[in-house]
């Protein structure tokens, strides 16, 4: 079986502009599959659409999403870098969601193998849980971020009667076996959304989860915790409803639509990442197609993020990187800092319990100059403690 065996090809109709594109807009540089599938050799990045809703809770239309968004993204114009990016077409509703979970999950691991970046326009954000699936079979731990208002955990004691939505579907990757997750990461959660029992969850299992209030007018503080991940699921409904109307669960607050840009930017910079996938955009609540013009800019950034990679990940070669040390207060122990001067970011080197790992010392945990900072005075950082605690 072939990767195009997944695909239905794109109806240009609904996509390309009376007046056609100009030769700088991305529409003349994107590879299609309109009658041939394009020839995925060189490819860096490869979109994907995926026609699927039926376990979209309260949000039924969004698999009709990935045309719209493709209407917008081909007219806007290449950046400063030469593309090399195909847009495999949708993969339509299998006969059942397990159908359609099963073609994701295929289609990513492939992509993955070959050095392609996917990027999944959906469809409903269970598809998260398919994407996810994706890493089984490559054999790393995968440490995956999630932008939405809400967690997707449903509090049921009974996780087998738990089917998988849009609304569930963290249960599902918890609880996955065998378990390949190392770390998840929420961004933008709003506290009202949130059940104590779910927060209990998250800091059991030393997971990051950032409020909305902490990275609002502050999305830099979000940059870290993106290059650390190898996947992102972006829920729309995770922007206000003034910037992206374009989702049935809108509501008034929200990440700004320059925020998104950003976050989209910071997760194209991330060495690491090797998937993205944006969910529950809907068409059919989108006034004058702005949120479908507003996912096509995250898309673009995140475009222009994978162009502008620094590849700077440590440590190779030392003569790049800067090491500092620094010591506790009330504790003999030493923390290991690591910045790079090409890019100016910094990661932080926490040890593997004795035994915990054949290959390293220690493992490399991206962090913030603030994090040093708080180092230097004496204190321990929570992102080491917590990292500390994952890796025993």
């Amino acid at each position: 079986m072939s990767l195009s065996d997944f695909f239905t090809p794109i109806d240009l109709k609904k996509i390309i502009p009376k007046n056609g594109y100009y030769t700088s807009h991305l529409g003349s540089k994107i590879d299609h599959y309109s009658v041939t599938f394009p020839d995925l050799e060189q490819t860096h990045i490869a979109i994907i659409g995926v026609q699927e809703d039926r376990n979209a809770i309260n949000n039924p239309g969004c698999a009709l999403g990935p045309d719209y968004v493709r209407e917008k993204l081909y007219q806007l114009n290449e950046g400063a870098y030469n593309t090399k990016i195909v847009d495999l077409g949708n993969i339509r509703q299998g006969e059942t969601v397990t159908d359609t979970y099963f073609a994701l999950k295929t289609v990513v691991a492939e992509l993955i193998k070959m050095d392609i970046i996917p990027v999944i326009i959906g469809g409903g954000q269970d598809l998260t849980y398919a994407q996810y699936l994706g890493y089984e079979t490559l054999e790393q731990k995968v440490d995956l971020v999630i932008v939405d208002s809400h967690f997707d955990l449903e509090d049921d004691e009974n996780i087998d009667s738990i089917e998988t939505t849009s609304t569930s579907y963290l249960n599902k990757v918890f609880l996955h076996e065998p378990n390949y997750l190392f770390n998840y990461s929420n961004l933008g959660y709003q506290t009202f959304f949130a059940s104590q029992d779910s927060l209990r969850v998250m800091e059991k299992l030393f997971f990051d989860v950032h409020r909305l209030g902490e990275l609002s007018y502050n999305v830099t503080v979000t940059e870290p915790i993106i290059r650390n991940a190898n996947m992102v699921s972006f829920d729309i409904g995770a922007i206000r409803a003034s910037d992206a109307m374009g989702n049935a669960n809108a509501t008034p607050n929200g990440f700004y639509g320059e925020e998104a840009c950003q976050i989209c930017r910071y997760a194209g910079f991330n060495d690491k990442l090797t998937s993205i996938g944006f969910y529950e955009f809907n068409p059919a609540y989108d006034s004058n197609g702005q949120t479908a013009m507003l996912l096509s800019q995250m898309i673009w950034y995140f475009i222009d993020g994978v162009y502008n990679r620094k590849k700077d990940f440590p440590l190779n070669p030392k003569s790049q990187y800067l090491i500092y040390k620094t010591s506790l207060k009330h504790d003999a122990h030493e923390l290991v800092f690591v910045k790079s001067k090409k890019s100016d970011r910094w990661w932080m080197q926490v040890p593997y319990p004795t035994g915990g790992s054949k290959n390293a010392r220690f493992h490399l945990v991206p962090c913030r100059f603030e994090d040093y900072k708080i180092a230097t005075s004496g204190e321990m950082p929570d992102l080491w403690w917590r990292t500390y605690q994952k890796l025993n």
